[in-house]
């Protein structure tokens, strides 16, 4: 019935048992040594250095879900998904020249606060429930479900048993203090999984004879980056245009992705960092696109079952135990992504809502029982969200998940990059384009995505110019808000203290810059 599970062995069940177990021993004997040091561990107080700060925004970007996902679409296209990691670089360097300075100089230390600070609490409090919707959907729920794949793929169970499995099984960690432990050995199985990845790539080439034959045996369209404008499947304007409005609302503003930064000793650790994520991102032909182009080669009979690429080359590639060892490995960092993201869940509503609004004068008991009754209606939403995006037709993994994340950028991107470009900006705009504007492009997501699918309505342009459709008109929209308001407040912040960018960290940017153009010119000579 299903060939991944089929392959498997005794020795692989056993070693996925026995990770398991040991993660759950771990994880009850951190719980119990913090317990006893009151839980300070895991506030950064602003003493990350530039690799802890790289590693962390790295582990959140790139986990078991984007190893699936980019195989895939190396798999069905070839190099194309290769934009999605080096086109990063602008935003990177965005993130690290212009948003970096200004979150650092007025000492926040979440997304909410610092649009709070700038445009009063209303403002604060509209992020902060788009911020629930945000961490529900794009970390929550996609996480969920790429999980939920990965389970289906091994066990052959239906999505909606593969999801309440991860639930659960994410459930136990928590409870146990296994996230805590996750937290620590979450390095070791980044490392692991370059490794795993590293060795798929080399076993794959060892099979088919060389990167010569490899060439011989893709289409040459699969080695460019750069697709023509009548592409089907990512078109160069498309990549252009759509995809720089949601990595401006991933790299620039999310609270995942910018929290490190945040938890730097200095600006110069935090922008070094968001350098070295750059350089780690350079990797990803190699460890995540290859394997799905290798499979595309040796295993054409998938055809469009290219989402099951990753796992088809581990089973087939990898001897017995070692299939076991990458399984449990996915497995627990997605539990840890899974987990962490109740956890945030759970912290702002707590915080941000119930406490702030609904009851100031809550005890420390009534905020946790709030905060677990929050976890458990996330669970159930987020099972029901992962169902609906495995019905989403005629799309791959990686594709899904750039369209959720596509339909949820455009009003944060349009905000933010106007509250810092533009003074003007006046705070009826910003809540406008928050409630309103964010309301408009999620009720085209779910039109595009369910509705009126794309695969049985093709009069629809790509779902990154789409995007970047409602991007523009956000943006107008919030312009013209701001100069036909006739009482305007416009921002209050102070910013006159942004701290200077030092000459080693516009040396290395050049360079990372450099790289990145090679790069493009190197891969689009088709």
């Amino acid at each position: 019935m299903n060939s991944i599970y089929d392959k498997l062995t005794t020795l692989d069940f056993v070693i996925v048992a026995g990770y398991l177990v040991a993660l759950l021993v771990i994880g009850y004997v951190v719980s119990m040594k913090q317990r006893k040091k009151n839980e300070t561990l895991f506030l950064a107080g602003n003493s990350l250095n530039w690799y802890s700060i790289g590693f962390n925004m790295w582990g959140t970007n790139v986990g078991p879900s984007s190893l699936l996902a980019f195989a895939s679409i190396g798999y069905a296209t070839g190099i194309v998904a290769g934009n999605f990691e080096w086109y990063a670089f602008v935003f990177l360097l965005l993130l690290a020249m212009v948003f970096a300075p200004r979150y650092i100089a007025s000492k926040v230390s979440t997304m909410p606060e610092y649009m709070g600070k700038r445009y009063g609490d209303s403002t604060q409090n509209i992020l902060a429930w788009y911020a629930l919707v945000k961490i529900l959907v794009s970390w929550l729920s996609l996480g969920l479900f790429s999980g939920g794949v990965l389970v289906r793929q091994i066990l052959g169970i239906p999505m909606w048993q593969s999801v309440t499995v991860l639930v659960i099984f994410s459930g136990i960690f928590t409870f146990a203090g296994g996230l805590k432990a996750i937290a620590k050995v979450n390095v070791f199985q980044m490392i692991l999984l370059i490794v795993v990845s590293l060795t798929l790539s080399y076993l794959g080439l060892q099979k088919l004879g060389g990167i010569d034959v490899l060439i011989a045996k893709t289409p040459s369209n699969f080695w460019n980056l750069v697709r023509p404008s009548d592409d089907a499947h990512y078109p160069w304007p498309a990549i252009l245009l759509g995809y720089p409005v949601a990595a401006v609302a991933f790299f620039c503003t999310d609270q995942s992705m910018v929290q490190s930064v945040l938890g730097a000793k200095n600006l110069e650790q935090g922008q070094l960092g968001v350098n070295f994520i750059g350089w780690l991102k350079v990797m990803a032909l190699p460890l995540f696109i290859l394997p799905g182009i290798l499979c595309y080669a040796l295993y054409p009979e998938l055809g469009s079952n290219s989402d099951l690429a990753y796992m088809t080359m581990v089973t087939n590639l990898f001897p017995s135990g070692m299939n076991g060892l990458v399984i449990c490995v996915m497995i627990a960092v997605l539990v840890g992504t899974i987990g962490s993201s109740l956890n945030a869940l759970s912290t702002v509503f707590t915080n941000d809502i119930y406490v702030k609004k609904i009851n100031p004068k809550a005890t420390i008991q009534d905020q946790i029982k709030i905060g677990r009754l929050t976890i458990a209606v996330g669970c159930v939403f987020a099972i029901l969200i992962a169902v609906a995006i495995d019905n989403i037709k005629g799309q791959n993994l990686f594709n899904i998940f750039q369209a959720v994340l596509g339909f949820l950028a455009p009003s944060l991107s349009v905000v933010f990059l106007l509250s810092v470009f533009w003074k003007r900006t006046t705070k009826k705009a910003v809540n406008a384009t928050l409630s309103w504007g964010s309301a408009f492009s999620l009720f085209v997501g779910v039109l595009y995505l369910w509705i009126f699918p794309a695969d049985k309505y093709p009069v629809w342009p790509h779902f990154l110019l789409i995007s970047f459709y409602i991007f523009a008109t956000l943006l107008i929209s919030a312009v013209i808000i701001s100069l036909t308001d006739k009482n305007p407040e416009v921002n209050v912040s102070d910013e006159t203290d942004i701290p200077k960018t030092s000459k080693k960290v516009k040396l290395l940017f050049g360079l990372l810059g450099l790289t990145i153009l090679a790069l493009y010119l190197v891969f689009n000579g088709n």
